[in-house]
């Protein structure tokens, strides 16, 4: 005996999660799979072989088969409790930005199966993105962003759509702060990032989380656990109701990036 208690003697601990049934087994995480986690998996194994950090391992599946990755510690972020600091929101869009330059070359030979888009192959321009790079899924340590978890969604899309579903939650734009927060923060993304302008930003924000809502209703339509959990939290209508209420706060926002 040498004290190291065995799998089967972990005491499952349920993270919390828009989806669900996500549980940390010792230093694993596991969760439900699907027809799209073989395409995940490629993804994250290829990220990290191309040196890629602040993302989860793959460790196959369990006797349950469930899906096991690494537990990456640190803490979440509550985001309706909580506006993250500068430092870390740059650091995370600094992290977005090195993970689409270096995915930019991982281009499957052939379609793969993704939990939003289906079978499909990727288009020219496209890239896979994280796809709900929201700050609920990042990791922070000692006041800084150490890595970005869930990856389930992940599928093809375009760069724009990541950084604008990252400043949903991570400005956040989704529920109102200062007007003046709200410039000050978008100006510290688009430096950041270094791609676009902050009205590109901004119409790219209300597009992508109208895209959600879509991806959302048409994943409860198929029986989508994960979706049938956000719908029990009232998406996607939330969500409409959210982007509705920013537009109209978008004029206010404007005038202050001037």
């Amino acid at each position: 005996m040498n004290g190291v208690p065995s799998e089967n003697e972990l005491v499952p601990e349920h993270l919390p999660g828009g989806s669900g049934g996500v549980w940390k087994v010792g230093r694993t995480v596991r969760r439900p799979t699907g027809p799209w986690t073989p395409a995940v998996h490629e993804l994250l194994e290829w990220l990290s072989d191309q040196g890629l950090g602040g993302i989860p391992h793959v460790g196959g599946l369990d006797e349950d088969g469930r899906e096991i990755v690494s537990y990456i510690e640190g803490r979440g972020v509550p985001v309706d409790d909580e506006v993250v600091l500068d430092a870390v929101l740059v650091e995370a869009v600094t992290w977005l930005r090195d993970f689409h330059d270096i995915v930019e070359d991982f281009r499957p030979d052939g379609p793969r199966t993704w939990r939003q888009a289906g079978e499909v192959e990727l288009e020219p321009g496209q890239i896979i993105c994280h796809n709900d790079p929201g700050a609920y899924n990042w990791i922070v340590q000692s006041g800084h962003f150490v890595a970005m978890i869930d990856w389930d969604l992940a599928g093809p899309g375009e760069r724009i759509d990541d950084l604008a579903f990252l400043c949903w939650t991570g400005i956040p734009l989704y529920r109102e702060i200062p007007v003046e927060d709200v410039a000050r923060r978008i100006d510290l993304v688009v430096d950041a990032y270094g791609e676009w302008g902050p009205r590109t930003l901004l119409d790219a924000v209300v597009a992508r989380m109208t895209t959600a809502t879509e991806r959302i209703a048409a994943g409860i339509e198929r029986g989508d656990p994960g979706m049938l959990n956000l719908a029990r939290k009232g998406e996607p209508e939330r969500t409409r109701n959210r982007v509705a209420a920013f537009v109209e706060r978008m004029p206010a926002i404007l005038a202050a990036l001037d």
